[in-house]
């Protein structure tokens, strides 16, 4: 599925929040990833999940996602900084992203408000 920039989000089943830190909104499947060398799993337009991202280990997956979502970090982190370079969503600090939301759903990412809606 291709993650898309929407200007409305659905209603949801499930919904977290965090700290926005990128704006937009953006819909697509997530991915969750324990480590960066599950790479491979993350297609363009997906959305990627993540404890954390560092400069070294998920740059270039960061390059391919829709939108970010991880469970650390704040307005000057990794993920947060390098959203806003490529102009993606990013909503950091959920606490519970890894855990909350299932590999492979829809979440609609909204950058602006902080908050991740899993949809599907």
């Amino acid at each position: 599925m291709e993650g898309q920039r929407m200007g409305s989000r659905p209603s949801s089943s499930a919904s977290i929040t965090g700290t926005p830190a990128s704006p937009g909104v953006a819909t697509g499947r997530a991915r969750v990833m324990a480590s960066s060398r599950q790479g491979s799993a993350l297609d363009p337009g997906d959305i990627l999940v993540a404890v954390i991202t560092d400069p070294l280990s998920f740059a270039d997956l960061i390059e391919h996602a829709a939108a970010l979502v991880t469970d650390l970090g704040g307005l000057a982190s990794h993920p947060a900084i390098l959203a806003r370079e490529l102009g993606i969503p990013c909503v950091v600090g959920t606490r519970i992203g890894t855990q909350a939301i299932p590999d492979g759903a829809t979440v609609v990412v909204d950058g602006t408000a902080g908050t991740v809606d899993v949809v599907g």
